[in-house]
């Protein structure tokens, strides 16, 4: 048998970094084959590596009995290549093929696939499918920059990361289960009803509970009623500058009372009253977890979360950012902040902050509270691109994740509230001015930010100001506005509804299945029947506490206190139990 050592990679990019950093002298060989997929040949310490590229999950789960159509409950399942199970991933055959004759070709495993529940089931089923083993050597990794990837194969794992497949492998099941049955289930009830034009109505165990949230906020904004309120703004002259001040109350709710301070008060000049001076300070913000990149990439970008990822995955496969998929906002010191720096100051546009923040001495970036065991934050590394090869999208990325890794190495921003009183004849409007003293972090970040600025000449108690006008607003309060694409990602991981992986996937199947539409998200008429139907007849398919159980249930698999088949049973139970509930029903669904 050869002694071949084969490395598991997950992507052909990821591949060739693999490669290219772990090959001794001149041994590194690139192998094409018919179908134009790539491997890898090097020598290290004197033993023969073959890289392989798995392009993600090469195998997925498959009903053990099909039988004639759609039948339902349906529990069994086998794993099988994915070519096929799904017409989708037909294109995954050339790369089956591949890995498995350099599979036959190897003595000992690596497995170079993302840190991740995913990442490693991907690894686990090419060894137990294709190389009949069951275990194997491990490889971390959060930046594929050559330093990291030689630490992480001089410094592997003995043995596979099994906590991490274990939760991985549950969620596979429970997502199939819930995903296979409800989607049988709503569909087979619409048929029944002799129901066209849709020929499949989806469900899933999070991506319902999420329609749910949505059509329940929908319903809010439907059924919210205005109420009318009036303001009032007086335009003052302080010295060469036009202000705006705003009566004391923000809303006044009764026309006569605004018509009153109207009344007293136009025609009249305003006698500074107070003057309330406030220094405070702005601390820098922590580096970007995967939710936080997802929304602010959409408020500067307009970026679905479902983009934002892709050219992620993208700048992280070029080693120029972080592994994208973390929950993490610390930025620990073994990622070597110096060399950051002084890589990054390499670029014009960030030389200048990158000088000031290496001029501090101690050197310390702001953290957040939120922890990943996995990964740190998503960090510009020291591996800086040549920003003209980037496309538009990658630049702009890769310039907010840059400068948001630099500002959170910056000084605290120091502004100052000037808050001015008046006295227009008894009624009192205040005028807040704005400045900043000292901009630290933000003057890298301002791109990014929008600073309210409104620097009010010196003034003194008892001054009288000439007021040019007075107005009167008539508003009315408006309903909660609708989620965003960056909004409703926080949302989800506020109510613990998928994983920083999976949001953006489960978002995008609620638009492909015209549940949803718009960026300013609107639940459709079809999204709605879906709702309505399951809340009266199955509500339990909606339920944000039962989907929350089951990811509490899989933590405690990540964490050895839990068996994988314990949960899987459990999940069965209660699905059996929703299911028989949904049959019963299925005549009014």
């Amino acid at each position: 048998m050869p002694s071949n050592l084969v490395i598991i990679t997950e992507k052909p990019d990821a591949s060739r970094r693999v490669s290219e950093a772990l090959a001794e002298g001149k041994s590194l060989k690139k192998v094409t084959d018919e179908n134009n997929v790539s491997y890898y040949e090097f020598k290290r310490n004197g033993k023969k590596h073959i890289v392989v590229c798995a392009v993600g999950h090469l195998f997925n789960l498959d009903p053990v009995s099909k039988g004639k159509g759609w039948t339902y409950p349906i529990f069994d399942a086998d794993w099988k290549p994915s070519f096929e199970v799904r017409k989708d991933a037909e294109f995954s055959k050339k790369y089956f093929d591949v890995v498995k004759k350099m599979i036959t070709n190897g003595s000992e495993y690596i497995v170079a696939t993302d840190f991740d529940t995913e990442g490693s089931v991907i690894g686990f089923n090419v060894l137990r499918f294709l190389a009949d083993v069951q275990d194997g050597r491990r490889m971390k990794f959060s930046t594929l920059t050559k330093d990291e990837l030689i630490e992480s194969y001089q410094n592997m794992s003995k043995h596979l990361d099994f906590p991490q497949i274990e939760a991985g492998l549950t969620r596979h099941m429970l997502d199939w289960l819930w995903g296979i049955n409800l989607t049988r289930a709503l569909t087979l009830a619409l048929k029944s009803k002799g129901g066209k034009g849709f020929a499949i109505l989806s469900s899933g165990r999070v991506q319902s509970p999420t329609l749910g949230m949505l059509a329940e906020h929908e319903l809010e904004i439907r059924k919210f009623k205005s109420t009318p309120f009036w303001q009032l703004e007086l335009h003052v002259k302080i010295g060469d500058e036009d202000v705006i001040a705003a009566y004391e109350k923000d809303k006044i709710w009764k026309k006569e009372e605004a018509d009153k301070i109207l009344k007293g008060s136009k025609g009249k000049d305003a006698v500074v009253n107070d003057i309330k001076k406030r220094q405070y300070k702005q601390t820098p913000p922590s580096p970007f977890n995967t939710t936080d990149l997802q929304a602010e990439a959409y408020a500067q970008f307009k970026f679905s979360p479902k983009q934002t990822l892709s050219i992620a995955e993208s700048l992280y496969q070029a080693g120029y950012i972080s592994y994208p998929r973390s929950s993490s906002q610390k930025l620990p010191q073994s990622v070597g902040y110096e060399k950051i720096l002084k890589a990054l100051g390499k670029l014009s546009q960030y030389q200048k902050f990158v000088n000031a923040i290496l001029k501090k001495g101690k050197i310390v970036p702001a953290e957040g509270k939120r922890e990943d065991p996995a990964h740190p934050s998503v960090y510009a590394t020291h591996e800086i691109p040549d920003i003209k090869k980037l496309n538009p999208q990658q630049k702009k990325l890769y310039d907010l994740i840059a400068r948001r890794t630099l500002a959170a190495f910056g000084d605290e921003a120091l502004r100052e509230s000037n808050t001015v009183t008046l006295d227009v004849n008894g009624n009192e409007f205040v005028v807040v001015g704005k400045r900043t003293i000292e901009a630290g972090w933000t003057s890298i970040y301002e791109n990014y930010m929008s600073i309210d600025e409104l620097i009010l000449p010196e003034i003194k108690i008892g001054q009288t100001l000439k007021a040019s006008k007075l107005e009167i607003l008539s508003k009315e309060t408006q309903p909660p506005p609708r989620y965003s694409q960056g909004s409703i990602v926080k949302e989800m991981e506020k109510r613990n509804l998928g994983t920083r992986a999976t949001r953006a996937e489960i978002l995008q199947t609620l638009y492909n299945r015209k549940y949803i539409v718009g960026k300013s998200i609107q639940v459709t008429k079809l999204g709605e029947a879906v709702v309505k139907a399951l809340k009266e007849n199955a509500p339990r398919i909606l339920s944000e506490e039962l989907t929350g159980f089951f990811e509490q249930e899989m933590e405690l698999i990540f964490n050895g206190k839990k068996k994988r088949e314990e949960v899987v049973k459990e999940a069965k139970k209660t699905l059996r139990e929703i299911l028989e509930e949904f049959k019963s029903n299925e005549k009014k669904i």
